[in-house]
């Protein structure tokens, strides 16, 4: 395996991606999208891990626009600042830009999947209703039923343009996303569209459970979904 960090270009300047490329030939693809507190320490480690899986792993910097950098997990004032410039719009192109680059290496969209943790758990719903990807997996987004911040408005109204194969991961003691929202998520999706979905409510998980750097890490559940996740891509994505 091999890491680096790569610039690339987007309509708002550039952007670095953690890169990590697998020693024998890649599987496919995967795109990491970083929790509320930027590309730090454990989302590379997690890029690290789809690398130790076969997939050449690319985590974007969202934080660009307001200089990059991280914050830590026991501070959140330090995290807000850093969201200067983020919307969806932005993500998007952030997304886009990832995409590109890795159509620079031969990828195809339909070999690319994306996961996402945290606000990264939004974004992996937004963009399996916005592109056309070969799988795509989300931890603990919230957001998606009930708006939680500016610039980042409900999705729930999107379930019937999902484009590309979703699984969603929860835990049923997340104190930012009700169980009745995870509910109400998996209602709309059964009933407005076709694409391949599902939902994992894990119980006794709280909010970041598969993060183990977090006191909410909870190894049962953050196994099992490593698994489901793997099993998506592999199931999903274009070989």
């Amino acid at each position: 395996m091999t890491t680096t960090t790569t610039s690339v270009p987007t309509a708002d300047g550039p952007m670095d991606l953690y890169e990590a490329t697998p020693a024998s030939k890649p599987r496919g693809a995967v795109i990491v999208i970083q929790e509320a507190f930027g590309v730090n320490e454990h989302i590379q480690d997690v890029t690290r891990r789809f690398a130790a899986a076969g997939y050449r792993a690319v985590a974007p910097a969202l934080f660009h626009r307001a200089g990059g950098g991280t914050a830590p997990y026991t501070d959140f004032s330090k995290v807000m600042p850093l969201f200067k410039g983020v919307n969806d719009d932005a993500v998007m192109m952030d997304v886009d830009a990832a995409i590109a680059h890795l159509h620079t290496q031969g990828f195809r969209d339909p070999q690319i999947g994306l996961v996402g943790f945290c606000m990264g758990g939004r974004v992996s719903f937004l963009v399996a209703t916005r592109r056309k990807l070969g799988a795509v997996v989300g931890f603990y987004g919230g957001g998606i039923v009930a708006a939680r911040r500016p610039g980042f408005p409900t999705l729930i109204g999107d379930t019937a343009k999902l484009g590309s194969p979703w699984l969603g991961l929860f835990g049923d003691k997340d104190q930012g996303i009700p169980v009745e929202d995870v509910e109400q998520l998996r209602a709309a999706l059964d009933r407005e569209t076709r694409q391949p979905h599902e939902v994992v409510l894990y119980e006794g998980a709280e909010h970041g459970f598969h993060c183990d750097v977090r006191p909410s890490y909870n190894e049962p559940a953050a196994k099992d979904a490593w698994r489901r996740t793997l099993e998506w891509f592999q199931k999903h994505l274009a070989h």
